[in-house]
């Protein structure tokens, strides 16, 4: 059995109400074994037998729709991939000084080939970003919540739908995934 972290994407924000009990009895009936769920932003780690995390992706987003008629992403990472994400962080110093400022946006699927410029083009304030494989690492200085560099902007520069998680969110996250040793840090 393998490990997986499922995100949802824009739950229990503007209106999209999805108590986590019912998320947890999604995934169990969907087949999925020690299912457990982290804050109430659609955090869900769980195992199953090891397979493509579209394919899990695919089976959650139509058991979703099913039992509670909410049609979200869901993006699932493997422990080994999402302690690669925190590896990859090209942003040590805000991780280690500021990490509610650090978010990592997890996307669907590969970006687009040129995602990092166009991201940094987006760019109209003093927020930094980087894009490495299916991660965009956006330092906000000022805070996400008044910033024009908006999930949605980023999607477009990208090329991919995702989800945000805070740095804090991402190592504790990682920390409930086997394997882990996390630092918090990256590099």
């Amino acid at each position: 059995m393998a490990r997986y972290a499922a995100l949802l994407r824009a739950v229990n924000v503007g209106g999209v109400l999805v108590p986590m009990a019912s998320l947890r009895a999604v995934a169990e009936t969907a087949g999925y074994r020690d299912v457990t769920t982290f804050l109430q932003s659609g955090n869900l780690l769980f195992s199953a037998p090891a397979q493509r995390t579209a394919s899990i992706e695919r089976k959650l987003e139509l058991a979703t729709a099913a039992a509670l008629g909410v049609t979200t992403d869901y993006l699932v990472r493997t422990a080994s991939e999402w302690r690669s994400a925190i590896g990859e962080n090209p942003y040590a110093d805000e991780a280690r000084d500021s990490p509610a400022y650090l978010h990592v946006v997890f996307l669907k699927g590969e970006p687009a080939p040129n995602a990092e410029p166009r991201l940094r083009e987006a760019i109209r304030e003093r927020e930094r970003a980087r894009v490495i494989g299916r991660h965009a690492y956006v330092v906000y200085p000022d805070g996400a919540g008044r910033s024009k560099l908006t999930l949605r902007v980023i999607e477009r520069a990208v090329g991919q739908r995702g989800t945000a998680r805070n740095w804090n969110t991402v190592t504790k996250i990682g920390a409930r995934l086997p394997g882990s040793n996390h630092a918090g840090e990256g590099g």
